[in-house]
């Protein structure tokens, strides 16, 4: 019987959580095509591309607000089977609020994991794919800037032409083994500089060790520098700051890809920052599940569910806003960036250890 009274609940809870993601997916994808079409209204772009965009997005977002998401699930489920007194039935049959209450924090804990390691990745393979989309179409984007497994590679719009720039790699703000390569509108080429090193902490870099190949008068010329500057209208900051984008991060990628994309040039506290926000996802779903159990199981009684709703969003508004005032904290440096991420987690398991052994006693 408890086998059977298990199977009903985790399908129950899993269902619940189906269709509140189903919602959520629905009403965000009604919110965000409006923009897309606004976006896409002045350019040749074919009609059902906004409503793919729309829809690749918002798994992403809904990612985003896994926490919310389960949050509003857990209370859905557990004030259903109050108000229809399936939860006197679950207590007949020896199911007490802890008990249930594990239940429920075990499939949420599942659930993240299991969203972090199959979700995830095809998540921000939809996002690096929306964002690279609406770079092509947008008017305001005359530049092209990409990390892969040859390097780095910048593509920027210039008045007499367009450059092309190619490193290997992007450490302490400088770029090493630099290609730098001068077209034409019309992709006629003007001159290449190979350099072994350039610093671009500001927009005016200064290359070391340069060799420039130009053509003047049908003549190509070869000039050597120990110093040579070129101004871009990319530095350091701007360069990394386009990749700070979390959506296109995967939890499998930072993993498995670390070292390499450090290599790469990415900026090791954007990743670290990144990875651990991810790992506390299966945690704060299940904090989530413990706080709609304290605020919901200490009572048998069928009620108003209205005060719940209200007392919820205030609940939520203050979790977030303590998440984010610590994060901000540690952005800032006021304190580690690895305890303005976990703070919350563990202020949030205190809590509901207190609430979870109170509601027991009901």
């Amino acid at each position: 019987m408890n086998r059977v009274i298990l199977h009903y609940i985790i399908k129950k809870f899993l269902k619940t959580f189906s269709i509140i993601v189903i919602g959520f997916y629905c009403f965000g994808v009604i919110l965000n095509l409006f923009e897309e079409i606004e976006f896409f209204k002045n350019t040749d772009a074919k009609f059902y591309l906004p409503i793919t965009l729309t829809l690749i997005l918002i798994p992403g977002m809904i990612i985003k607000l896994l926490p919310f998401i389960i949050f509003v699930s857990s209370m859905w489920f557990m004030l259903s089977i109050r108000n229809n007194k399936d939860l006197l039935t679950l207590k007949i049959f020896g199911f007490s609020n802890l008990k249930i209450f594990f239940i429920l924090a075990l499939i949420s804990f599942i659930l993240g994991w299991l969203i972090l390691a199959l979700i995830n990745p095809l998540t921000s393979t939809m996002s690096k794919y929306y964002e690279q989309t609406k770079s092509n179409y947008a008017k305001d984007v005359d530049h092209l800037v990409a990390f892969n497994k040859n390097g780095l590679w910048i593509k920027e719009n210039l008045k007499i032409g367009k450059r092309i720039i190619s490193a290997d790699e992007l450490k302490d703000k400088s770029l090493n083994n630099i290609t730098i390569l001068h077209l034409t509108e019309k992709n006629d080429f003007i001159e290449k500089i190979f350099a072994d090193k350039a610093d671009i902490s500001n927009n005016q870099w200064v290359l070391f060790n340069v060799k420039l190949f130009k053509q003047e008068n049908n003549l190509n010329t070869v000039s050597v520098y120990e110093n040579y500057e070129v101004n871009s209208s990319y530095n350091y900051e701007k360069i990394t700051s386009l990749f700070k984008n979390f959506d296109t991060m995967s939890f499998l990628e930072i993993i498995f890809k670390y070292n390499t994309l450090l290599k790469q040039g990415y900026n090791k506290t954007f990743l670290d920052k990144t990875l651990h926000i991810l790992l506390t996802i299966p945690f704060l779903l299940m904090m989530m599940t413990g706080i709609a159990s304290i605020l919901t199981l200490n009572s048998l009684n069928k009620t108003n569910n209205l005060k719940y709703i209200l007392l919820s969003f205030l609940i939520l508004i203050f979790v977030f806003y303590f998440k984010d005032l610590f994060l901000a904290l540690g952005q800032t440096g006021k304190i580690s960036l690895f305890l303005s991420i976990w703070s919350p987690v563990l202020a949030l398991s205190f809590f509901i250890f207190i609430g979870v052994l109170q509601i027991n006693e009901k």
